[in-house]
């Protein structure tokens, strides 16, 4: 493996701003790792190396003349496949939408670009983002780079196993139900799901839709400040705004640890199951919080409505977004997209007006829990990395899985609160399967948030751990070609959709 892919994004591009390192050269060793990794982990799906080199060409002509770049200018990104990108297929991995060439980009997308990122294709999902396995009936399932025989989480996992793997360091998620969080914890990654409107979120149906959220995953908290400062701000279509911009994120994330109050809840204070050896792991660095002279206590928001909070809102997106699509093509449609669409349709008048009033209650005890504490600390996953031949897990600790969703309490709690949340890596079990925390702040504290968290990472390390995965992979090769060997790679199977689909 090519040794500058071990860098930050922050380091890389610290680099091609001085002309040490160009980003011809960067988007090569991306193309080249994602040739040598990809066929055991599935997590590109889509790729335009044709037209990624291009753009790193003129992204290193634009360095040369001096002028001002973006601060992620001549990055190689891939994106999450539920991200609309103009002239690349987005499938949303769904059969449905498996030829879809999209004219325009999702504003994330277009924020990236306008940063510079250099977007060389696009990264697994399950069939729209439903559910915390990634697997779909038009690329297949995407692995874990520390256990190929195992989930990435999802529905961020290609991403997840992208930036795991080291095909780029920083890549952008998104998060309903913990589709940052859960495949963070699975691939030893950080996912940072922020405050609502940090990032918008334009929906033609709903300007006020809060639940789902985007953001970013990478190995260090100095990137995801990266690629806050460069994407957060407010946009026309989501009022009001929110009172952070990427600004907030460009200062200082040196802190320490010293006096703050963490509370620390391994079941939610609700009895969710969470396997030992989760626990096992977790409560094990509890200390290294307590080291660092915070304070940790056992102690919970009050989460006895947040289930229902969540399932409501969740319901009702489906049915808005995606209820058209189900009525016309219900045949080609996951059932469990399809169950939880009926869900929303099933809604009365009554069943919100006891959501609204019970997520009320939810946000007065938000508020109690962080007039005595600075932060929630709570498992990112109910279970460790499991078998990826699994839709998902049919119980947790002895506890029968009824839905999809059910061993994803951890974060869909979590979710229903709105509150900003970092999931980070904290470790792994005896047999090298990573484990992780998730750490919640209140409303708005997003950049306190990632301070603490970069304290917490700082002092363990877990995210510069490799996978064996990468034991085996080869390194830099000179007078490669990558569109070369890649299109031959494809032709053999390994590569599920490269070819090129216009300008990127």
């Amino acid at each position: 493996m090519d040794d500058l892919l071990e860098l930050s994004a922050t380091q890389m591009l610290a680099l091609m701003r001085t002309r040490e390192l160009s980003s011809r050269e960067l988007v090569e060793a991306h193309l080249r790792h994602v040739e040598d990794v990809n066929p055991t982990i599935n997590a590109v799906v889509t790729l335009d190396a044709e037209g990624a080199l291009e753009a790193a060409d003129r992204a290193d002509r634009r360095t040369a003349a001096g002028g001002p770049v973006g601060p992620l200018h001549g990055l190689p990104m891939t994106h999450k496949d539920t991200h609309r990108t103009r002239g690349m297929r987005t499938t949303q991995g769904s059969l449905v939408l498996r030829d879809d060439i999209p004219e325009s980009d999702d504003l994330i997308i277009d924020r990236l670009r306008r940063a510079g990122v250099i977007s060389t294709g696009k990264t697994n999902v399950p069939e729209f983002g439903a559910g915390s396995h990634t697997f779909n009936e038009v690329f297949g399932t995407t692995t874990n780079p520390y256990a190929p025989d195992r989930s990435a989480g999802g529905s961020s996992g290609g991403v997840a196993a992208a930036v795991a793997s080291r095909i780029q360091p920083l890549g952008e998620g998104s998060d309903m139900g913990g589709s940052l969080r859960i495949p963070a914890s699975f691939c030893n990654v950080l996912g940072f799901r922020p405050s609502y409107g940090v990032i918008p979120m334009p929906s033609p149906m709903d300007a006020w839709q809060w639940l789902g959220r985007t953001g970013p995953m990478a190995r260090t908290i100095e990137d995801l400040a990266l690629f806050m400062s460069a994407v957060a701000g407010p946009a026309p279509e989501v009022s009001p705004p929110a009172p952070l911009t990427g600004n907030a994120f460009i200062d200082s994330l040196d802190t320490t640890m010293k006096g703050v109050r963490i509370g620390w809840s391994p079941d939610f204070g609700i009895r969710i199951p969470v396997e030992r050896a989760v626990r096992d792991v977790l409560e094990a660095q509890l200390s290294v919080f307590e080291d660092m002279g915070a304070t940790v206590e056992e102690a919970s928001i009050d989460f006895e409505e947040a289930d229902a909070v969540f399932h409501a809102n969740r319901a009702l997106t489906f049915a808005a977004g995606l209820g058209d699509l189900v009525r016309r093509h219900r045949d080609l449609i996951k059932p469990e997209v399809v169950w939880n669409v009926e869900q929303g349709w099933a809604l009365t008048a009554q069943d919100w007006i006891d959501t609204t009033a019970a997520a009320t209650r939810l946000q007065q005890h938000v508020r109690s829990f962080f007039s005595r504490f600075d932060f929630f600390l709570s498992p990112a996953a109910q279970v460790v990395p499991f078998d990826a031949a699994l839709r998902y897990p049919a119980e947790v600790e002895g506890q029968r899985s009824e839905t999809y969703l059910d061993w994803m309490r951890s974060a869909c709690v979590l979710s229903a609160t709105s509150l900003p949340v970092l999931s980070i890596p904290a470790g792994f079990t005896p047999d090298g399967i990573p484990v992780g925390f998730q750490l919640a702040a209140d409303h708005y504290q997003d950049v306190q948030l990632l301070r603490y968290g970069k304290a917490f990472e700082e002092r363990t390390r877990w995210a510069a751990r490799r996978p064996d995965l990468l034991q085996g992979v080869p390194g830099s090769t000179g007078g490669h070609d990558p569109a070369a060997t890649l299109a031959r790679s494809q032709e053999h199977g390994d590569l599920h959709a490269f070819h090129r689909l216009g300008p990127a």
